[in-house]
């Protein structure tokens, strides 16, 4: 008969196991223990149960929750299993005796074994172990062999006669190491970089190990993950720099290697997205596995055990992968300052996606031993708000919810892959809790979605690329020694446009009015020296000034009439500056109050002429005759935007009160409560276009 799924969770004044799918209930034997509880752990195989407390460590059979075993140890805030469940390891805070040496804090039991009545029961093994990081020894499948790392060296030991080291592995500044699982007795040890010398990967057959059976060494290693796969062939190596020196990513450098345990393979993994490594994980059953790369949004991609891609899925905001115990399917998901959104692909039927989860904020989340359900939980000290489990069906519905006071822990209780129920996992789909029926009703969902800000003249327009993501049709991120080479966002082209127009191709801008300029390099400028472009631009500049002297003198030869003032788009200063604008309108004004002065006794009528304007490259054109002239302005200058006159003004304040109208329009259109005021001011409307169409007739 197949186990039942089960779960056991960490509450901050309790511990508690609950029967899973289909009754969800507590364990009826399992009396819950509270007081100050430090940690909860299943073994391996599924058959125990162990919690600390802050006086005694306690066994009890999974299945039932009788007690096993009770140690009376204080202060133990990590316990682990072996791989089979004979061994139980304990780790207590680090002390000194009273002589001042390091008591041994690290201890190894016999998970169960018959003692005498009122019997202490005693450590089979105790060694001082200061750091908690890696703190437990390491067993190979069958727990036959066990080691753990000490300076420059691994040491080997019977599982059962921890008393003397059976065997050593002498590697020069080891820092960290990983048995393989599985019937091969295999070890990765790794070396960091050190003086110049290339940090390396080193893999041993124990107990022979005066040469390596396989070996990769590269640069850019201060740390690594060394994920072995379940059949203990093959061995991917995450490497980790401290400091990224190309500026690119605060976190550091990340690259994979992969390595087969028989020496034929050992290669660095190309991604073919520039950034980050999130996450890298094995499937199940050893011949591939998935990698999920790249600024974000981010790349996911499954390998075979060669490294060559087979699929990559769509690019997403996602940063974790996780295979089912059964392999059938990849959970690709969005956690931390993402979103939470859980994509559920299936590998058998072409890697088609089964469906997508909103899970919320989940800090944990994990995969039952059947395959059939994902379990996600938000829990302290990462969020002390909204603590719980919530437990999903494969196929996207929500099957169990409990509300939960600082929750610290929540696990699946392994089930051998013997003891699986056999079936589709997708069909026939579970009947959900009360629990998650009461919990779809709380859900709000919004009624409207909120997006980004989007600026008045941008509003009812599609997005443009450059505020695109690149899953959502924008261009690719890239990074250039820490700056963005591309734009601000780091998406798409630079915001050279108005948000919602078509994007200027020139690699330039232009000023309105004035020539097109040159594109640089266009001319074959790139192939020069410095000295040489400036030369060029010299001579360019000399033209331009002798051309613009020979049209000057022209035009003072053509005709008694004034220069033109700066009074709209017509004037010839469109490719001027405001400031430049400014200036001359004030050497303007100058030169009208001096001209009165001059003609005091000659002023029937006032010249209003810009007669002392000074041309460009420092020409005064001399005073012309007091002839009245008069030339008439072109008919598009009476509406140009430009334009000074009374009537341009009015067509501007026209357009200007239509834009405001349409504006409130939309507002009440998309159900906004508008005040009196503007209410009759959308009345207004075609008052204001008929007087807007009659001043275009009066000036065409």
């Amino acid at each position: 008969m197949a186990s039942p799924l089960q779960f056991a969770y960490r509450t901050q004044k309790a511990i508690g196991v609950t029967d899973a799918a289909p009754v969800y209930e507590p364990l009826p034997g399992f009396v819950k223990p509270e007081g100050t509880l430090r940690c909860c752990v299943y073994s391996p195989c599924g058959r125990y149960l162990a919690w600390a407390s802050s006086e005694r460590v306690c066994v009890v059979d999974a299945s039932v929750g009788h007690v096993l075993t009770n140690i009376a140890i204080p202060n133990v805030f990590e316990v682990a299993f072996s791989p089979r469940g004979s061994f139980l390891s304990t780790w207590e805070r680090p002390a000194k005796d009273e002589a001042g040496d390091a008591t041994k804090n690290f201890k190894i039991w016999r998970t169960v074994e018959d003692l005498p009545e009122e019997a202490e029961k005693q450590p089979i093994g105790r060694f001082v172990q200061k750091s908690q990081t890696g703190w437990n020894l390491q067993y190979t499948f069958d727990e036959k062999f066990c080691a753990r790392l000490v300076t420059n060296e691994v040491q080997f030991y019977q599982s059962d006669d921890l008393g003397t080291v059976w065997n050593k592995l002498r590697v020069e500044g080891v820092t960290d190491f990983a048995i393989a699982p599985g019937q091969s007795h295999n070890v990765a040890v790794f070396v960091p970089e050190r003086k110049g010398q290339p940090a390396a990967v080193k893999v041993f057959n124990v107990p022979q190990f005066t040469t390596p059976i396989s070996q990769k060494t590269f640069f850019k290693g201060d740390k690594v993950q060394l994920k072995w796969n379940s059949l203990g062939t093959s061995l991917i190596v995450l490497a980790q720099t401290d400091v990224d020196k190309s500026n690119k990513s605060y976190y550091g450098e990340t690259t994979l290697y992969l390595l087969s345990a028989n020496g034929s393979l050992d290669a660095r993994i190309t991604l073919d997205k520039e950034g980050p490594i999130h996450d890298v994980a094995w499937s199940p059953n050893g011949k591939e596995f998935g990698v999920i790369y790249g600024y974000m949004p981010a790349k996911t991609t499954i390998f075979n055990h060669r490294a060559v891609a087979t699929h990559s899925f769509p690019i997403a905001p996602r940063n974790t992968i996780i295979f089912s115990p059964t392999g059938r399917f990849a959970l690709v998901a969005g956690f931390g300052n993402l979103a939470g959104q859980i994509d559920v692909y299936d590998l058998e039927k072409d890697y088609r996606k089964v469906c997508t989860i909103e899970s919320g904020n989940p800090s944990v989340c994990q995969w039952s031993p059947d395959s059939r359900y994902i379990m996600t939980a938000t829990t302290s000290p990462r969020l002390r708000v909204d603590n719980g489990v919530k437990i999903w069906h494969v196929g996207g519905g929500i099957m169990y919810h409990e509300d939960m006071v600082e929750l610290y822990n929540v696990a699946w209780r392994p089930i051998p892959p013997e003891n699986l129920p056999r079936g589709d996992p997708l069909h026939p789909v579970p009947t959900p809790h009360s629990s998650a029926i009461a919990y779809l009703g709380t859900v709000k969902t919004p009624s409207k979605p909120v997006g980004a800000y989007r600026p008045p003249g941008a509003r009812g327009m599609s997005t443009p690329l450059h505020f695109r993501r690149e899953d959502e049709g924008g261009a690719a991120h890239v990074m250039s020694n820490g700056a963005q080479n591309i734009g601000p966002n780091g998406f798409g082209r630079s915001r050279r446009q108005v948000p919602g127009a078509e994007f200027l191709e020139s690699g330039s801008r232009t000023i309105p009015g004035a020539a097109p300029a040159e594109v640089p390099g266009a001319n074959g400028d790139e192939n020069l020296s410095k000295a040489a472009l400036k030369n060029k631009k010299k001579r360019n500049n000399k033209k331009a000034k002798d051309n613009e002297n020979k049209d000057g003198e022209r035009k003072d030869a053509g005709g008694l009439a004034p220069p033109s003032q700066d009074r709209g788009p017509g004037s010839g200063n469109e490719g001027r500056s405001p400031e430049r604008r400014g200036y001359q309108n004030n050497q303007q004004r100058h030169n009208r109050s001096r001209s009165r002065h001059n003609y005091q006794g000659n002023n029937q009528g006032r010249n209003r002429s810009n007669t002392h304007q000074n041309g460009q490259n420092g020409y005064v054109a001399p005073p012309p005759p007091q002839i009245q002239t008069s030339q008439p302005a072109a008919p598009d200058s009476l509406i140009s935007p430009g334009s000074q006159n009374p009537a341009s003004k009015k067509l501007r304040s026209l357009q200007k009160k239509i834009r405001a109208i349409e504006d409130l329009e939309m507002r009440h259109a998309g159900g906004e409560k508008l005040e009196d005021t503007q209410m009759k001011k959308i009345a207004t409307k075609a008052a204001v276009v008929k007087e807007l169409e009659a001043l275009e007739k009066e000036a065409h």
